[in-house]
């Protein structure tokens, strides 16, 4: 594999995808390194139903047969890569990772956003971060969900979907935040409970999970709860850390970008869920991520004068 491209896009999600095959129809060298798996958090979707041109489609799939395409297109891929060190200040952008220097005239920053961690559970392997991969695992099983928003109750859904014996979901805060439809429909299942101001204190993991000590923040009063595996859905927080003294990024950590996608630094871009953005969607991932390739393309066309 050459080590030299046109443009290396960091992430493997559906907009660095989407980038990579505007970029390769452009007739660019192309490279797109992940550090999971490509499809980032697409995987994770059971079903996608307002995706244009499909009625309804699994995530995985989805991700399947965007990767099809790219690959299809000459795009070459890195998944599972482990990013040493970057730096994006100069014309020529270096990237080393796995002890492979790359190089290119452009970067996409696609990194998208990583679920925000339980702490207290350390190094427990029982701790997950989506139902759909992790949960047949624990068929006939207890878990525990922490997390009030939409993720926490639609993933504890799908989780009694696969025939969890008994679900107990927890919120931090005073009250729930997840679509009212959603609510109601979780509390209709009779292994189901759900405790707002309510927060993890200590888990219990040797070999394996044991239990769980939960505090209720108006009383004080804590509870041991048994249990199997624990699912958390606290959030995201943007994969910004290797760049972050490169690059602008707001308050919250995300980059900052114009409506081009251009970044603070020259022919650097970024897109997707790694921008700040009132909306996340696929669709507006791949908005993102065709603007940012061709927004690329410009940029390299102009070096050459």
């Amino acid at each position: 594999m050459s080590t030299t491209y046109d443009v290396i896009i960091l992430g493997g999600g559906v907009a660095g995808m989407t980038s990579a095959i505007y970029a390769a129809r452009a007739n660019l060298r192309v490279l797109i390194l992940d550090e999971n798996a490509c499809g980032g958090l697409v995987n994770w979707t059971k079903v996608i139903e307002n995706m244009p041109s499909y009625t309804s489609i699994g995530g995985m799939e989805l991700v399947e047969r965007i990767q099809e395409q790219v690959e299809a297109l000459g795009v070459d891929i890195e998944e599972a890569a482990c990013i040493d060190s970057i730096d994006l200040t100069g014309e020529e952008k270096i990237i080393e990772a796995d002890d492979t220097i790359y190089k290119a005239k452009a970067v996409i920053l696609a990194t998208g956003r990583k679920p925000v961690p339980l702490e207290v559970a350390g190094e427990c392997e029982n701790v997950h971060f989506c139902a759909i991969c992790d949960g047949a695992a624990y068929k006939g099983k207890k878990v525990l969900v922490v997390g009030g928003g939409n993720s926490g109750f639609d993933e504890s859904i799908a989780l009694l979907d696969q025939g969890i014996e008994e679900l107990l979901l927890v919120e931090k805060m005073n009250r729930f935040f997840a679509a009212q439809s959603t609510q109601d429909e979780l509390t209709s299942h009779a292994n189901a409970t759900i405790l707002h101001s309510t927060e993890v204190t200590a888990v219990s993991c040797d070999e394996k999970l044991e239990s769980v000590t939960l505090r209720n923040i108006a009383t004080n009063e804590t509870i041991e709860y048994p249990c199997d595996g624990i699912f958390v859905f606290m959030g995201q927080q943007p994969g910004t850390e290797i760049f972050q003294e490169q690059l602008s990024l707001d308050s919250d950590g995300y980059i900052e970008t114009d409506e081009l996608m251009a970044t603070s630094l020259a022919g650097v871009f970024a897109a997707g869920d790694v921008r700040p953005k009132k909306y996340r969607q696929i669709t507006t991932a791949m908005a993102d991520g065709t603007v940012a390739a061709l927004e690329a393309e410009r940029y390299i066309r102009s070096l050459a004068g």
